[in-house]
């Protein structure tokens, strides 16, 4: 979960956000690897605690205390208004795997996998998004970077001053998608909607210029991460790099293996980061790992939580993965992911869900389960 402050978007200071970290009373920082998107109205960013407390001096109503009383009653009754806004899922029924969600500006955007081309869906609320018209940004007909573009995630990269969005995509003619490569493009704009997108490169990986999915960027006190999915032997892990540029990174380390019977459904496989399990199964679910050290490029400094998946299939909605955070104006934390309305899965009727996230006492994420389609579940606020 997420480190000291969130990515800050343009209009904020210049400086590198993070990932889903969270800091709990006790010090202890937890990391669910799906991150938390940047929001730049997070007051001291995504995880900072409120407290409101109420006050009486004297017993005599003034005119003046009257009228603030009907001022206060009249923002409670507009309160209420708004906490009664609510969405039914799913945000998008068809082509809605591998979801992103980041707020800026007032509009939450989109992005998922459409196979052919990247789209961003943008709206000031999540009932909008779900009737809210696709933008093509970029389709790509060069054979090295044309076909089977997946997972696009839009970053605000400061060191940079720009957007880019992070995606794999296959070389033409090659089976079983063999050719899956990461690939970078780069924003004109602050405005992620106004902005044109142009190729900014591939991301070679060090001594490891091999298969690799599933991008995301991890930002930490030491700067940016690279995490990513790449076979090792028989086994898809996850692996880390610590990032140069927007489009360069170091040596990897494989920081986890899919070492539990739960992970290995299908499959042996860790991507996503986290989803365990194939996606052409019921299998498919997300873990969690934490960074119990201080080195995040050394494998020995995370932990993984073996007991068994921390969200899985419920209520008609099977294999539920390649999952995002994003934070809304409040600061409260949505959790971003798809599920398939069957038991065939790992196709394009995978749609794209949307729930709250709570918390344990312990500090660690609680996601609960995969909301019934009929739920009605509050907007963000």
């Amino acid at each position: 979960m997420e480190v000291l402050p969130s990515s800050p978007l343009p209009s904020e200071v210049d400086q590198l956000g993070s990932r889903p970290v969270r800091s709990d009373q006790h010090g202890r920082i937890e990391f669910l690897i799906r991150r938390i998107a940047p929001s730049e109205t997070c007051f001291g960013g995504p995880l900072s605690w409120y407290l409101f407390h109420n006050s009486r001096a004297g017993s005599v109503a003034t005119s003046a205390d009257t009228m603030r009383l009907l001022h206060i009653l009249a923002l409670f009754s507009f309160s209420l208004v708004s906490y009664a806004a609510a969405f039914t899922n799913p945000i998008k029924a068809k082509d809605g795997s591998d979801p992103y969600i980041v707020y800026s500006n007032g509009y939450y955007y989109l992005t998922t996998t459409t196979w052919s081309n990247i789209q961003i869906t943008r709206a000031t609320s999540m009932a909008g998004l779900k009737t809210a018209t696709p933008k093509v940004v970029w389709s790509d007909s060069t054979a090295s970077r044309c076909c089977n573009l997946w997972a696009p995630e839009i970053h605000w990269i400061a060191g940079q001053s720009s957007w880019f969005i992070y995606y794999t995509a296959g070389v033409a003619g090659t089976a079983n998608f063999d050719g899956q490569r990461l690939h970078v493009l780069k924003g004109s704009s602050n405005d992620i909607w106004a902005s044109s997108w142009s190729y900014a490169g591939r991301i070679v990986i060090p001594n490891r210029d091999v298969w690799a999915i599933d991008a995301t960027v991890l930002f930490l006190p030491s700067g940016p991460y690279l995490v990513f999915s790449s076979w090792d032997g028989d086994e898809q892990c996850l692996w880390i790099s610590k990032m140069n540029s927007a489009t360069t990174v170091g040596s990897p380390v494989k920081i986890s293996r899919p070492s539990n019977s739960w992970e290995q459904i299908g499959g042996k496989t860790n991507e996503g980061p986290d989803s365990a399990s194939s996606c052409a199964g019921t299998g498919y679910s997300l873990g969690s790992i934490e960074l119990t050290g201080v080195d995040p490029l050394s494998a020995s400094s995370w932990t993984k939580y073996n007991n068994g998946p921390i969200f899985k299939s419920a209520f008609g909605n099977y294999a539920p993965g390649h999952n995002g955070f994003f934070t809304a104006p409040s600061g409260n934390i949505y959790n971003v992911y798809h599920a398939s309305p069957s038991t065939i899965t790992c196709d394009g009727n995978r749609r794209t869900m949307v729930q709250a996230v709570g918390w344990h006492s312990d500090g660690t994420p609680n996601l609960g389960e995969p909301r019934a389609l009929t739920d009605n579940v509050p907007e963000p606020a």
